[in-house]
């Protein structure tokens, strides 16, 4: 199946029946986020839709983490790749929107930290379960960046505006009890992929038409909050790119002392 679907190794997909199980596959490097692998999220999306043979998908990280978030060596390349950058960017807004406009429904199984782009991916998922031990969390502001396709774009629809501002601009963690309290996830399990993998089947067993028509029209929402802050949102990340506070931070983090 992943044959089937034009992704990089970092990507993982599995056909089990009417179920798309994709796992994000760069165990060793806690799934961080690296160009191969961002690209092939950007490129995912609509080709899940075209699968007419899906009917729910469920989306997990491969090892321990579901994904800490912009391997850091990638980050340092985008401050000073001007041509990196532009794709990359381009790339985000083609993911955020893909996820929104898939007619898939998909289930987030959090079997580990979410964090960055690990987050928004839990964030743009239909439903969500955590394990006990995992958390959410966007640090985009921590290290001096705007998150243009990051929790501060859709966390307004799931929870508060305070509680949003809250955990946007201190990058602070959020325990899974946390997120199912706030409306960041729905149910804590000890084995989210099998809980995931439940519910994923359920809704394969419903009439496609009303469940992708559901899905579409709950998502309306979704894409509307979205296309309202999006522009901004790139606009303000490529300059925080530029910044000489994120080449400091991203400079540090990568010599382990920040």
């Amino acid at each position: 199946m992943a044959d089937v679907y034009d992704v990089p190794e970092e990507i993982d997909v599995r056909a089990d029946g009417p179920l798309r199980i994709i796992t994000l596959n760069r165990p060793a490097a806690l799934n961080a986020v690296n160009d191969a692998l961002h690209t092939g999220l950007a490129r995912l999306w609509p080709q899940l839709a075209e699968d007419r043979d899906a009917r729910a998908a469920v989306l997990t990280g491969g090892g321990k983490a579901f994904s800490a978030g912009g391997d850091f060596a990638y980050l340092e390349e985008l401050s000073r790749d001007d041509a990196l950058r532009a794709r990359t960017i381009a790339h985000g807004r083609d993911l955020v929107l893909g996820m929104a406009r898939c007619r898939v429904p998909v289930v987030a199984a959090v079997n580990g930290p979410a964090v960055g782009l690990g987050c928004s991916l839990v964030a743009l998922s239909d439903i969500v379960y955590m394990a006990e031990d995992a958390y959410l969390a966007d640090p985009h502001v921590r290290v001096g960046l705007v998150a243009a396709d990051g929790g501060p774009l859709t966390w307004p629809l799931h929870t508060s505006l305070l509680l949003a501002k809250e955990y946007a601009l201190t990058g602070a963690r959020i325990t899974a009890e946390r997120a199912v309290a706030m409306g960041l996830a729905n149910h804590v399990v000890a084995d989210p992929l099998a809980e995931a993998l439940a519910c994923a089947g359920r809704i394969a067993e419903l009439p496609r038409q009303a469940v992708e028509s559901t899905k579409r029209l709950l998502n309306l929402h979704l894409e509307r909050a979205v296309l309202a802050t999006l522009d901004f949102a790139i606009t303000a990340e490529d300059q925080t790119f530029q910044t000489e506070d994120f080449r400091t931070t991203i400079a540090k983090l990568n010599a382990g002392k920040f």
